[in-house]
């Protein structure tokens, strides 16, 4: 679980310091840089599993994926930043395993990781320049500090149940090199618990973080931090993918992209003791969540392809036509998907996703955001199976959303005019609502104003009048006046005698 991310050097995020509760809605409006927040989350988690140069190519830029490293440094004018770092604060689970499935327990569950990148010119065969690290941390927080840096709400019996352990010295460290090599570190991964060595690298040729290379036999600790931080996807749930059917042999955990839904709801349905009433119990629960968005849904199913070897999703409607997941729209398919997660005690970590709405009818954007806010951690009991350590991130442009999303879960992201060295640049801040838990943290708030402007659009825009010749004047829906606020009667629908 992430609580706070601080990031500066990284695109257009300079000094920015944001915490997290279990469900967090980012909006603003097109253009902004709000995704690039969630760019800094995935790059995080690639490179605890990825070489620096090939985590790095994963982080989008405007036309797709990043072809130059250079890009994700700050720039003002022609001019880059030398250094981008990150700073996360984060709750691990105490349990997990290795690479290699060997078994890790953590010394302690409330970890901070520091991590200071640096350019490097290219100097070898390849046509981009690479990463350099300049510092690697991992540090413990102490369980009796832990009021300081968690803020949301949440009871003593959970805060119990996640925070484990006492530990005061560090998991990674960073030392210099020599007086002879100032700009050469030594990043140092610490055992846990023992007297032996710490195991010394060289950062100037290290090709990926130290913390990718951990092992639960020495190191569990510092195991689980990257699991937890592998364990943060962006999902960009393409409709492609959530309608393939999925081979026998597929992975039956839901890709990022949406991919082996059938696959992953058909493992859920058989872990179950009776294969056949669990079934019926995962597919039903699943069904019934669907009702929400479409009123016309009966059943949920898996059907088997023997011959093919496939599995294919299907939507049983009310009068018995079963409609495979190709013939479902865009919208249906993205909120199953979710509802698939939310029950899927195997789905921990961090889920970040861009404009949930999506595909959307406006009337149904509530069931979409009750169910986003129920796949997070219940805060008030202790974690387990039925309650997972997961959280959700998602950002937003839609006046709908924000509207009805928890008041204290809303952040909205706002350019920030900075200048340095006499040239004027654009930064990202955020900021949040007065009277919520973030805004005692001493952070940025936003005005009343902003969040009416963002509620009402139209209102902005109300006044305006178009000039056209009376054979072709239009008149807008808005103007209408039965479209008035108080001239329907939205239960009823139809029109009130005003």
């Amino acid at each position: 679980m992430l609580t706070r991310l601080r990031v500066s050097g990284f695109k257009n995020l300079v000094n920015v310091d944001v915490r997290f509760g279990p469900f967090t809605c980012i909006a603003g409006a097109n253009g902004v840089g709000k995704s690039n927040l969630l760019d800094a989350i995935s790059f995080l988690s690639a490179l605890c599993e990825k070489p620096l140069i090939d985590a790095a190519l994963c982080v989008r830029d405007e036309g797709g994926k990043t072809g130059d490293v250079r890009s994700l440094f700050h720039r003002v004018g022609d001019k880059y930043a030398d250094e981008m770092s990150f700073e996360a604060e984060m709750i691990v689970p105490e349990i997990g395993e290795d690479d290699l499935g060997q078994p890790a327990k953590a010394t302690s569950t409330f970890l901070r990781y520091l991590l200071v990148l640096r350019y490097r010119e290219n100097s070898g065969q390849r046509a981009v320049g690479g990463l350099e690290i300049l510092k690697e941390e991992l540090t413990h927080i102490k369980r009796g500090e832990s009021n300081k840096h968690l803020l949301f709400p949440c009871q003593e019996k959970w805060k119990k149940s996640v925070l484990i352990g006492k530990r005061g010295a560090s998991f990674i460290s960073t030392e210099q090199s020599s007086k002879d090599s100032p700009d050469n570190k030594i990043i140092k991964i610490h055992q846990d618990g023992k007297s032996g060595r710490a195991r010394s690298l060289s950062a100037i040729n290290l090709p990926r973080t130290a913390i990718s290379a951990t092992n639960a036999a020495e190191t569990p600790t510092a195991t689980l931090a990257r699991r937890e931080m592998q364990s943060w996807k962006l999902l960009q749930l393409e409709p492609s993918s959530l309608r393939s059917p999925d081979l026998f042999t597929a992975p039956t955990k839901l890709g990022s992209d949406g991919s082996h839904l059938a696959a992953t709801l058909y493992r859920m349905g058989r872990s179950e003791s009776s294969a056949s009433s669990a079934n019926n119990a995962i597919y039903a629960k699943v069904a019934n969540r669907l009702s929400e968005l479409i009123e016309d849904v009966r059943e949920l199913s898996i059907a088997r392809d023997e011959n093919r070897e496939l599995l294919t999703l299907f939507v049983t409607g009310r009068d018995g036509t079963a409609h495979p997941a190709r013939a479902l729209s865009d919208g249906t398919l993205r909120f199953l998907a979710l509802a698939v997660l939310d029950i899927d005690s195997d789905t921990q970590g961090v889920l970040c996703l861009e404009e949930p709405e999506n595909g959307i009818h406006p009337k149904r954007i509530p069931a979409i955001l009750d169910l986003l806010q129920d796949i997070v951690v219940d805060t008030t009991q202790s974690t387990g199976s039925d309650n997972p350590l997961r959280q959700v991130i998602i950002n937003t442009h839609s006046p709908t959303v924000v509207a009805q999303v928890p008041e204290d879960s809303l952040l909205v992201a706002e350019p920030l005019q900075s200048s340095k060295g006499g040239t004027t640049y654009t930064e990202l801040s955020f900021s949040s609502l007065s009277g919520t838990w973030r805004a005692t943290s001493g952070g940025r708030t936003v005005s009343r104003g902003q969040v009416l402007e963002y509620l009402n659009p139209l209102s902005v825009t109300s006044a305006v009048v178009e000039v056209l010749p009376p054979s072709i004047k239009r008149t807008r829906v808005m103007d209408r006046s039965d479209m008035q606020v108080g001239s329907f009667d939205f239960d009823k629908e139809e029109p009130l005698q005003v």
